[in-house]
């Protein structure tokens, strides 16, 4: 509804009316009607209201952050809604508040259930090699990773668990979790579920199903009472088709009246989109597409500590180590609306539900008990593709194999494998393995937590049943099926040459993943005797119009000693502020003016076409006791900046990287022998870094300027592979900067630009993957504790 819709309910929530001049509305468009002025549905507009003496305050906010805003109209006592057009010399509404608002009449709906028959499923005669196949290419199973990659989840510096896991980083992840503040182990955790094909079948139990994915989904994360998590509901459904109402009515007393409520967990957000049919006429022929119902749970939770959550990444420990199954299904193995018997084009009749609320309840508070109790090595929910896509994709991100059998599980082979009733798989240390089952025998679950069998050393899967060879097979062979799907989206979409390249580095056999190697001690505080001084030097975390990474940044740098101060590029052209009072300028990662311009570029020209700005820049570079650092789009910006700043005419410009794709990465990059103050003491040393930018790659004027620039010494850190060798090809190497550079510095050191965000990742906790024995501070820390030097 727009505006039509926004302002009447801030004023109806602020308990009054309002009068509105529609001419107030900015409009670029002259030739629009008043109804399409004041309905149209613009995006990214917010209506507030402000008192007017806080009104000044207000814009100068807006003045500041260069927000366009306009005073609309004002809130009155009468309790009337006043539209005015001054262009037309009218008053298109004028009405009581009480009409627009008033409570609306019951509905009566009658909602007949329509019955439709579905062909069963006979798993008796399934090739399980043929299963296995069908199943794990399937795309509702297979890898996502040509999604992941391009969407940015480092930003904040908060991430502790992303998409991806391992040293390897395969896109397993159960759920996300963040961190509540950069001086915290306290976080929150987000997870989905969904069951939208079963919806075809038993409507109610997809919705049971998608509460209960959630859950097991969000159950890795420490978290002290079920409780405590959350609910929001998106329900879809094409309402009026024949049988949809009745679906949704009964779906929703399932979940509303009866689950959630036997679960303890509350809904207490929620979307609906109730139009999900649309119907055209082609040629003659009318045509129609319905969408099933559905409904898409999110389940959100606080987080104990988020150092103790698991992944589904299988641990090798040097000590013998088991799988468990922790049956949620109490004993059912039904197939209907499973990923196999939609392989083979049916749907079957017999879908998975959610019986037993209470010991589902139950299992959840075993399993917190024990992850508090750092007994469980690592933990994967079991939902599409079932028990076997759940221990494969365990053994992608450990690069493990494993020896299961099936003879204990219930039903056939098949069902056993492919069924998606709810459940988790567990590894344990087996000398913990009798204790852990202990406890689920004490709290009445003994008989559905299963022992699946063992972790192998090599990467060799094999399943038996009765102690019969039923398949085998190797990581290797299947996380080609399992990424191929995700390859050729990539290859149709990107650069088809980087995306071959990344699909054979996935599976190569000698990759030895993500490492780290230093050359110092992360858990040596260089600058502790400042920072217990108490003399925090001021320096400024610049920003422009769309730039995101200012937080962590200053996070970073306050950790390390600084008073980190938030400047605008407003601030100093407007002369509120100026640089002499600092000793550093941090230009900070984002998508300054959304990049429009070209990354980082337009930011540089706000400072080269104002002469008095410019001056101010050129005298800071140039004073000996300050320093600099752009990362990522604040690289881009000092880059283009390279003229004002002392030893640094070799420095490239940025441009698009090789992939044509927006990079999100954990990668590998090594410190190199330079004159930066930033990377004093950590020569020689490699560890992963966030990277997140879609135009990282360096550009040389000639081969002459590249070899200038490696003559000159200031080159200062470069992307490696997992082997430790210079990255020459993706993704190792995810911008395709020449010579794998990805940071430079000034001849004299006090300049560094660099793409990596290290201050995404100055905290241990906030790295995709790393290390057991880190500590609490990152290597990166390193860098900003040398900033803090250098001042002193």
């Amino acid at each position: 509804g727009g505006l039509s819709n926004a302002f009447p309910e801030l004023a109806k929530d602020g308990g009054c009316g309002a009068s509105f001049e529609l001419r107030q509305v900015p409009n670029d468009e002259p030739g629009m009607s008043p109804l399409e002025i004041w309905c149209n549905e613009s995006q990214e507009r917010y209506v507030m209201a402000v008192m007017p003496e806080d009104l000044a305050a207000f814009e100068s906010i807006c003045l500041r952050e260069r927000c366009p805003h306009s005073v609309v109209g004002e809130a009155i006592k009468e309790d009337v809604l006043i539209l005015n057009d001054k262009h037309f010399d009218a008053r298109p509404i004028d009405m009581p508040m009480s009409i627009l608002f008033a409570k609306a009449p019951k509905m009566h709906r009658t909602a007949e259930a329509l019955v439709v028959e579905s062909i069963a499923f006979d798993s008796s005669s399934v090739d399980i090699q043929d299963a296995v196949h069908r199943v794990i290419q399937h795309p509702t199973v297979a890898s996502k990773k040509f999604l992941i990659t391009i969407g940015d989840r480092s930003v904040t510096g908060q991430v502790t668990r992303d998409q991806m896991v391992g040293p390897w980083q395969v896109p397993v992840a159960d759920c996300a979790i963040t961190t509540a503040a950069y001086d915290t182990y306290k976080g929150e955790a987000m997870s989905m579920g969904e069951r939208t094909p079963m919806a075809l079948l038993n409507a109610p139990a997809s919705g049971r199903m998608a509460i209960g994915e959630a859950i097991t989904n969000i159950v890795s994360a420490p978290i002290n009472n079920i409780s405590d998590v959350k609910l929001s509901a998106n329900w879809m459904c094409a309402a009026g088709h024949p049988g949809e109402d009745e679906k949704l009515y009964r779906t929703v007393e399932a979940v509303g009246m009866e689950l959630c409520p036997a679960l303890g967990i509350t809904i207490p957000v929620g979307k609906d989109s109730m139009s999900m049919r649309t119907a055209w006429n082609d040629n003659g022929e009318d045509k129609s597409v319905t969408s099933p119902l559905s409904l898409v749970i999110t389940a959100f939770s606080p987080v104990t500590d988020v150092r103790k959550h698991l992944t589904p990444e299988l641990k090798r420990t040097g000590q013998a180590s088991e799988l468990l199954l922790v049956d949620l299904g109490f004993g059912h193995a039904r197939l209907g609306a499973s990923i196999l018997a939609q392989s083979f084009n049916v749907m079957g009749v017999e879908t998975p539900d959610l019986n037993d609320a209470e010991k589902f309840k139950t299992f959840f508070t075993v399993l917190q008990s024990e992850i508090n109790k750092e007994n469980i090595l690592a933990c994967h929910d079991k939902s599409d593709g079932g028990l076997l896509a759940t221990i494969v994709e365990m053994c992608f991100a450990g690069r493990c194999g494993v020896d299961v059998e099936l003879s204990g599980l219930p039903g056939s082979n098949v069902e056993a494998l492919f069924n998606e009733e709810l459940g988790v798989v567990l590894q344990v240390n087996t000398t913990e393995r009798e204790a852990i089952v202990s406890e689920f025998k004490k709290n009445g679950l003994g008989e559905h937590v299963h022992i699946l069998g063992n972790v192998r050393k090599d990467e060799t899967i094999n399943l038996t049943s009765g102690g019969e060879l039923i398949f085998t097979s190797t990581r290797f062979d299947l996380e080609a099926l399992w990424s191929k799907n995700s390859f050729h989206i990539q290859s149709l979409r990107d650069n088809p040459e980087c995306a071959q390249q990344e699909f054979d580095s996935s599976l190569d056999v000698s990759n030895e993943g993500l490492s780290v190697k230093l050359t110092f001690d992360p858990s040596d505080n260089v600058c502790a005797p400042y920072i217990n001084n108490n003399v925090r030097p001021r320096i400024a975390i610049l920003r422009e119009q769309g730039v995101n990474g200012h937080v962590e940044m200053a996070a970073a740098f306050h950790a390390a000693g600084f008073n980190t101060v938030d400047v605008h590029m407003s601030d100093l052209l407007s002369s509120r502020i100026e640089l002499s009072s600092f000793k550093g300028l941090i230009a900070c990662g984002g998508f300054s003016y959304g990049d429009v311009l070209g990354a980082g570029e337009g930011w540089a020209k706000t400072v080269l076409f104002n002469e008095k700005t410019r001056s101010e820049f050129q005298q800071f570079f140039h004073r000996d006791d300050t320093f600099s650092l752009g990362v990522c789009n604040g690289c881009q910006m000092l880059s283009n900046l390279k003229t004002l700043i002392p030893g640094a005419d070799h420095w490239p410009r940025f441009v698009k990287n090789i992939s044509e794709q927006y990079e999100a990465r954990f990668s590998l990059v090594k410190i190199d022998e330079s004159p930066s103050v930033l990377f004093n003491n950590m020569v020689g040393s490699y560890m992963p870094v966030a990277i997140a930018h879609g135009e990282g790659r360096a550009e040389f004027a000639s081969n002459a300027a590249l070899d200038v620039a490696e003559k000159s010494g200031t080159i200062a850190m470069r992307f490696i592979d997992n082997s430790a060798r210079l990255a020459t090809i993706y993704p190792a190497n995810p911008n395709g900067s020449p010579n794998a550079i990805t940071s430079l510095s000034s001849m004299d050191g006090r300049s560094t630009i660099m793409m990596p965000h290290p201050e995404r990742v100055f905290r241990t906790v906030s790295n995709s993957w790393h290390p057991e024995e880190l500590g609490e501070e990152s290597p990166w820390l390193r860098l900003f504790q040398n900033a803090r030097l250098f001042v002193d």
